[in-house]
């Protein structure tokens, strides 16, 4: 499974901080890996082990957000993947994909989205 760092209390807590943003912004039905909350589906790779989870799944307005938390991490390529994944899995089910970052994690996530020509705008918290 890939959940890249996201173990740590630094991450768990702007994983938390983040979904009180959504909160505050109208999203309902929020879904996130983290404790009182539902764990968003789940996908696949055939053929393998690696399965790829969305940091938080929301509705706002009749429409399903994707959001990724984008904090160093250790492993990038995997990140790069799973975003990947979720970009393409976005345009197919026609839903919105935002990445969400804070002070300190700027740069990381600018110098990733433009190593896989990926063109979206962050969400700074």
């Amino acid at each position: 499974m890939i959940t890249l760092d996201k173990s740590t209390e630094k991450n768990t807590d702007f994983l938390s901080e983040t979904i009180q943003y959504l909160e505050d912004r109208g999203f309902e039905n929020i879904k996130a890996d983290i404790e009182g909350f539902e764990t968003p589906k789940s996908y696949l790779k055939k053929g393998s082990e690696v399965s790829i989870t969305p940091d938080i799944v929301a509705e706002r307005d009749g429409e399903r957000h994707i959001f990724e938390i984008s904090l160093k991490s250790k492993k990038p390529r995997l990140l790069k993947s799973k975003w990947l994944f979720l970009d393409v899995l976005s345009n197919m089910k026609q839903y919105r994909f935002k990445i969400v970052t804070t002070r300190g994690h700027y740069k990381f996530t600018d110098e990733t989205l433009s190593s896989i020509n990926l063109d979206k705008k962050m969400i700074k918290i």
